[in-house]
């Protein structure tokens, strides 16, 4: 495997020569730490750490000192992939001051190596602001949880003539504000791969088909950690939630029987001393 940090010069190569990129979140040092050993490219830390870790409903309430905290943890974990963080809600909004700011804190504080932005040509004088700072920003289209209230829910995009013209728009537009890629979510498989082939830039889907240039799964979602159906583009490589559920009920048992901990759990002591304390 090679060791070299994933760059964005490296997700530039692998598009061209067609190798594709792998992709999956993490939340914290342990799984980070497993996801940079396996050989995953880059690890993003998504403000889906709402849903995932924090158990609030939806992405909007993740706040800047959050995603900072979980972002922390990640770095400290990865030696060679690439760390994305999420710029959650409202934090690129307000003034381009205030996203140079935030952004600043996620890159410097945190140690990201490079953020991401959910939305179109709404958000390109943004992205050109980052990227002439020398901020490398991963782009967001299609189905984008921050405007899920906005969009009236969790839905494929692009399915109609319209909405489909604005993401091929809105894609060839964050490239030109300079995004090094695009992360293409719930978006019809024709249209995702008809923009993988008209942009320069490395295209990673979630829920849009097999043509982009990589992939990209919430981590709990592909190791069924939740139980029951996941959506519809998530494949469950292994279902821990039912290892977990058995191992913490083995657990109980064994431990209410007095069958746990044996001897073997513990640690002894010299005879010589207990004779003392018991004098």
């Amino acid at each position: 495997m090679n060791k070299q940090r994933v760059t964005t010069a490296t997700f530039r190569e692998m598009k061209l020569a067609k190798k594709p990129i792998t992709m999956l979140t993490a939340y914290d040092y342990p799984v980070a730490k497993m996801l940079d050993a396996c050989g995953i490219d880059a690890v993003l830390v998504g403000d889906s750490v709402g849903n995932v870790v924090l158990g609030y409903d939806s992405t909007v309430p993740v706040t800047m000192d959050e995603m900072v905290h979980h972002v922390k943890a990640v770095s400290r974990a990865v030696k060679r992939a690439m760390v994305v963080a999420d710029m959650p809600f409202l934090s690129y909004h307000i003034s381009n001051e205030k996203s140079l700011e935030n952004a600043g804190s996620l890159m410097q504080e945190a140690g990201a190596q490079a953020l991401k932005l959910e939305g179109g040509q709404e958000i390109c004088e943004t992205v050109r602001i980052m990227v002439n700072a020398g901020i490398p920003v991963m782009g967001h289209l299609g189905l984008t949880p921050q405007s899920v209230h906005q969009m009236g829910g969790y839905r494929v995009q692009g399915k109609d003539e319209k909405a489909a013209k604005k993401l091929l728009l809105d894609a060839q537009a964050l490239v030109d504000a300079g995004v090094f890629s695009i992360v293409l979510e719930c978006v019809p498989t024709p249209l995702a791969k008809m923009i993988t082939e008209k942009v320069e830039v490395a295209t990673i889907g979630i829920g849009a088909g097999p043509y982009c240039d990589g992939q990209v799964l919430v981590t709990h979602d592909m190791l069924g950690l939740y139980g029951g159906q996941p959506p519809k583009f998530v494949k469950k490589f292994a279902d821990l939630h039912q290892n977990i559920i058995d191992a913490i009920k083995a657990y109980r048992v064994e431990v209410q029987a007095g069958d746990f901990p044996t001897p073997d759990y513990g640690f002894n002591m010299s005879q010589d001393v207990l004779e003392k304390l018991n004098k």
